[in-house]
């Protein structure tokens, strides 16, 4: 046997999920057809922020869980990617949130003097705020210290993971891809596009997402860039970034902060958030030759927000 777990997947949820077994005493490798720095999770904004996320009683515990964690990891910012920083989630109303948001420190009513032109309510708060490349090295590296390691394979079946691993536990964090291995048919994508800017003085995070509309407005200050969002387009494929909405994304991010429309484009990035009728899925079974299977999937475009959380809920499944 060369590990007691396997788990499939490579990005955020699966590295996280992987720290947390391995830390626990477990034997662990990970199974990745991609590099972290290819995965969904590299592409995240990512600001820390229970968003298009279900069940939400569940994901509200999930994601003070990942929150107590990354208020730790913020004392190392270079080394984990986390820092805590400001900002103002427009067209929110504390009213309109779970009963997460009152163990949120800081979380309060934006004042009029604090709200961008053309909003009339909102949020502000000091949260993390995630450097996602650093934070997926970091998450590997810290793996491989507790005796983990990482492959890059391709997976078809849970028969042939378990039959070329010789796991007896299977932790199936694939996200979207999950909607072929499963199959899982529930699984969908939402379609995400940010351009990357020079930073042109912003040092406070924006965001005014409706949920009833696939174009988003925000703005998130990274290290050596400004990351500028979005879309939220549901059941489109392509990875390939449209002109068009680039344009319309620093447009929109202009009206809110007239200096972004004058700064140097430095790229673009697309990624797939795997969307999940239900919600997440965080279960186990049997497979047919007796090993366990867990999955936890489905996060949609929430998996920084709950990776600590969900990762701790999957592990006890693993007895």
């Amino acid at each position: 046997m060369n590990g007691d777990v396997l788990v499939l997947g490579g990005g955020v949820i699966g590295l996280t999920t992987a720290v947390v077994l391995a830390e626990s005493g477990r034997r662990v490798r990970v199974w990745s057809r991609e590099p972290g720095d290819a995965t969904t999770s590299a592409v995240a904004g990512a600001l820390w922020w229970p968003y298009r996320i279900e069940p939400e009683a569940l994901a509200g515990t999930w994601a003070l869980d990942s929150l107590r964690v990354y208020e730790e990891l913020a004392a190392r910012a270079e080394e984990t990617g986390v820092r805590i920083v400001p900002g103002v989630h427009a067209d929110l109303r504390l009213a309109g949130l779970g009963a997460w948001a009152a163990k949120v420190e800081g979380l309060r009513a934006a004042g009029p003097g604090e709200l961008p032109a053309g909003y009339a309510a909102g949020l502000r708060a000091s949260i993390p705020l995630i450097d996602m490349p650093v934070h997926l090295r970091w998450l590997e590296k810290r793996l491989v210290e507790a005796g983990g390691t990482v492959e890059r394979r391709l997976v078809t079946s849970f028969g042939q993971a378990q039959a070329e691993s010789g796991a007896r536990v299977l932790v199936n964090c694939t996200g979207l891809g999950a909607r072929e291995l499963v199959p899982d048919p529930s699984l969908r994508p939402v379609r995400g596009q940010l351009v990357l800017v020079e930073n042109p003085g912003v040092t406070e995070w924006f965001t005014a997402a409706d949920a009833a509309s696939a174009e988003t407005t925000y703005f998130f200050p990274q290290p050596g860039r400004l990351v500028l969002g979005g879309t939220a387009d549901e059941d489109v494929w392509s990875l390939e970034p449209d002109a068009a909405a680039a344009a319309a994304i620093v447009a929109r991010c202009a009206r809110v902060h007239p200096a972004i429309g004058d700064a140097r484009v430095l790229g673009h990035r697309v990624g797939l958030r795997p969307a999940r009728s239900g919600g997440v899925r965080l279960t186990s079974e049997r497979l047919p030759g007796g090993a366990l299977l867990i999955h936890n999937y489905g996060h949609g475009g929430a998996g920084v927000t709950v990776a600590w959380g969900c990762a701790r809920a999957a592990a006890s499944r693993a007895g």
